[in-house]
């Protein structure tokens, strides 16, 4: 569960419709779904005494192994956990290919009822995507109450727990949206019949019709909502283009909270969990001699991130897009690092981050217990971001990468200074100036 002082603002909470089967108007104009739909995204309330007791299912393809499954599994597991609840078991089937219509086969299906039973879950978490029919058919031959997510719910639940922001409050709820349109089959089976009556005979709408059209309608709504946010951060950023932007980047707990806290001095929210930050965050952080950038801290990646997740926080990434220079962050006492650093890399040229940009510092090197790994191919920095290890070598990594931007220049003055400094100071953008007994340098960003 997520902890939070008495004076934060509430999160974001999942999808909650009110009863009856018409839609309703609010005052803004918005409008809501009937109470049927409400849980088809989202995991089920954790119950006050004790957590959701979960069954982990992962499919062993042609093009995978059993021990790659069992890692991604062991991931789901902590994704389960910080959306509050615990793993019971876990069930791993080998298939050349998925079943269209349970994705693990008849048969699975049976042992997989038996074991749900024998371990009393009332959950049952697929590590791949499922589609709104696999789910309505595993759900129904589950014993009663026990439900059906895929990873993307499970993902998308515990986004809906972090949001904070207006911002993060909107991206979930579009994604939500998005991921629950192509699975409304599963709680509308009962009401797909044309609406008839006097009036509209031959052109009626099925109820799911009905819901999909006004969901669709309210992902319009919110499109709408995000691009005005957007263009609200475009200002925010045009405020201060002047100043260099790092952005950190990097799988989900590799630390970014962490190394924000420390390259800019602000306290944040800071926890061994997954998705531990979902806001971006920019500050000001000092590189040495006076030089100072922004530093954004950016939600985390991790793997099969769903799409419409992707696309609805391409604003919030879009620190990461703008930014002039990457860290990427990375994990390496996970024995995972190189697939984290790869999914990273990823979404990266998908956001059309080009590799040049980014710096690899690898973090919690006080976990590993052996040398920094060579990365021969690309540019890194060892550092422990908890204990402040390599921070100045980083800094000067990156007060390095600033002054080879384009557009950045030093300029050298004598002790007098004279009317080229005053020149200067008139006419560039002064990032940084350092005074000694040799004269007066001043490092600018061409207007």
């Amino acid at each position: 569960m997520v902890q939070r002082d008495a004076g934060d603002r509430p999160p974001a909470q999942p999808l909650e419709f009110p009863s009856g089967s018409d839609a309703l108007e609010r005052d803004d104009g918005d409008e809501v779904l009937a109470e049927s739909v409400s849980a088809t995204s989202t995991l089920p309330s954790v119950p006050v005494d004790g957590r959701e007791r979960a069954l982990l299912v992962g499919v062993v393809l042609r093009a995978s192994s059993r021990a790659t499954v069992e890692a991604h599994l062991d991931e789901l597991g902590q994704l389960v956990d910080t959306a509050g609840g615990v793993e019971v078991g876990r069930l791993v089937q080998e298939r050349s290919s998925p079943d269209p219509a349970t994705f693990i086969g008849r048969g699975k299906v049976g042992e997989l009822a038996d074991l749900v039973r024998a371990q009393g879950a009332r959950l049952v978490v697929f590590d791949d995507d499922l589609s709104g029919s696999q789910v309505r058919h595993l759900e129904e031959a589950m014993p009663e109450d026990v439900k059906v997510v895929d990873r993307a719910g499970v993902i998308l639940d515990i986004f809906a727990l972090r949001a904070r922001s207006r911002e993060a409050q909107t991206q979930v709820e579009k994604a939500q949206l998005s991921y629950l349109v192509s699975r409304l089959t599963r709680r509308w089976v009962h009401l797909s019949r044309q609406a008839g009556g006097i009036g509209t005979r031959g052109v009626g709408e099925t109820q799911l019709e009905t819901d999909k059209r006004l969901i669709r309608k309210r992902i319009g709504v919110l499109a709408e909502r995000l691009i005005e946010i957007d263009r609200e951060r475009t200002v925010q950023r045009s405020r201060r283009e002047a100043m260099p932007a790092v952005a950190l980047v990097g799988y989900t707990n590799a630390g970014k909270s962490t190394l924000f806290e420390r390259l800019t001095g602000t306290r944040t929210l800071v926890e061994d969990r997954l998705f531990a930050t979902l806001d971006a965050r920019v500050r000001r952080a000092e590189l040495g001699d006076g030089l100072v950038a922004t530093v954004a801290d950016t939600v985390g990646f991790i793997r099969k991130l769903p799409h419409h997740l992707v696309a609805s926080f391409r604003s919030t990434l879009a620190e990461a897009a703008d930014a002039e220079i990457i860290v990427h962050l990375v994990d390496a006492s996970h024995p995972e690092w190189r697939d984290h650093l790869r999914v990273g890399e990823e979404v990266l040229e998908s956001l059309g981050v080009g590799r040049e940009k980014c710096l690899v510092v690898l973090n919690k090197l006080d976990k590993l217990g052996e040398p920094v790994p060579a990365m021969a191919d690309r540019p890194t920095v060892g550092i422990s971001a908890r204990r402040g290890d390599g921070l100045d070598l980083l800094r000067a990594r990156l007060r390095d990468r600033v002054l080879a931007l384009p557009g950045i220049e030093v300029l050298c003055f004598g002790p007098e200074g004279g009317a080229l400094l005053q020149r200067a100071l008139a006419l560039e953008v002064v990032l940084a100036r350092k005074y000694s007994d040799d004269g007066i340098e001043l490092v600018v960003r061409r207007r």
